[in-house]
């Protein structure tokens, strides 16, 4: 991370724990909802299968970044479907750094060519060893491995949703990433249900034996992206809820923290540890902040 990034972002947690102030640092923009893939977790694909139109993304890009957003992720549906005209995801990235984001980050599921060197970090699903993968994905395995070791650099970062079809492959995903090429580190949520998802949650035993296995691997060297100190929380539903420095904006609509605001109970069952993370970061938790000092130092 640039020294100029990190102090810009670390000015803003030390004025956000003084003030208790709640304004958003992290922004996501939603191109579009569609996808090639229908997973068995997900609820929010191919409902328009509209893609978003350029000068509507830069629109909402300068709306996010007016309102203090300076950590930018572009999401999908798949983000690498996007096309407008001759435009790609790529122009996004680049217009994002051009607006003056410290850090822009992409969303994937990989089954696409990962050609995008202009991104800090590329977010990559992989949701466990390739039997649990597939079950989860459909047959995508191989050709997500084909793609990370083809990439043309090693920003990438492996995203896995544990969940009741794949939460015995945790320590498979983390050896992954401890020796696969391109592949920087491995970020984790639990599955939060939605209505139609819901035999796929996590009970409290099971989400305290995943951060179990974690824990574990990041002592025998796994490069995690999480924060091993807001476990206990993550585990036991002790971190406050939503996350109001983090928005996402889907076609001019702007929700606090997620999508998944709208469900009504759903927050009460956040599965995202960096809600996690970044809510207690901002309550002046001080192992969370020396925490999240050291990973993001090592890892962006």
């Amino acid at each position: 991370m640039k020294v100029f990034s990190f102090l810009t972002l670390a000015a803003f947690g030390v004025k956000t724990i003084v003030t208790r102030g709640d304004t958003p640092i992290v922004g996501t923009v939603i191109v579009t909802d569609r996808c090639n893939l229908h997973c068995k977790h997900c609820s929010v694909n191919n409902i328009t299968s509209v893609m978003h139109p350029y000068r509507q993304i830069l629109h909402e890009m300068r709306r996010l970044y007016k309102m203090g957003v300076r950590i930018l992720f572009f999401c999908g549906g798949e983000t690498f479907l996007w096309r407008d005209g001759r435009r790609t995801l790529r122009d996004l990235v680049a217009d994002a750094k051009r607006m003056g984001f410290l850090i822009v980050n992409v969303v994937t599921n990989g089954t696409f060519p990962l050609n995008l060197p202009e991104a800090d970090l590329i977010l990559l699903s992989l949701d466990g060893d390739r039997a649990r993968h597939n079950a989860v994905r459909g047959d995508t395995y191989d050709l997500i491995m084909k793609n990370i070791a083809e990439a043309t650099t090693d920003n990438i970062c492996l995203y896995m949703a544990v969940n009741q079809i794949n939460k015995h492959a945790v320590r498979a995903v983390c050896e992954t990433a401890k020796r696969t090429k391109n592949v920087r580190a491995v970020s984790f949520n639990f599955h939060t249900p939605y209505p139609d998802t819901r035999e796929l949650a996590l009970t409290k035993r099971d989400k305290a034996r995943v951060c179990a296995v974690i824990s574990r691997m990041m002592r025998a060297g796994a490069p995690v992206f999480n924060l091993r100190s807001a476990f206990p929380h993550i585990v036991n539903g002790t971190f406050p809820t939503p996350c109001r420095q983090c928005v996402v904006i889907e076609d001019g609509k702007v929700s606090v923290c997620g999508r998944c605001i709208h469900v009504p109970g759903l927050c009460d069952e956040c599965g995202y540890f960096f809600v996690a993370e970044y809510t207690l970061l901002f309550r002046g938790d001080v192992r969370v902040m020396a925490d999240m000092l050291r990973t993001y130092l090592k890892y962006i």
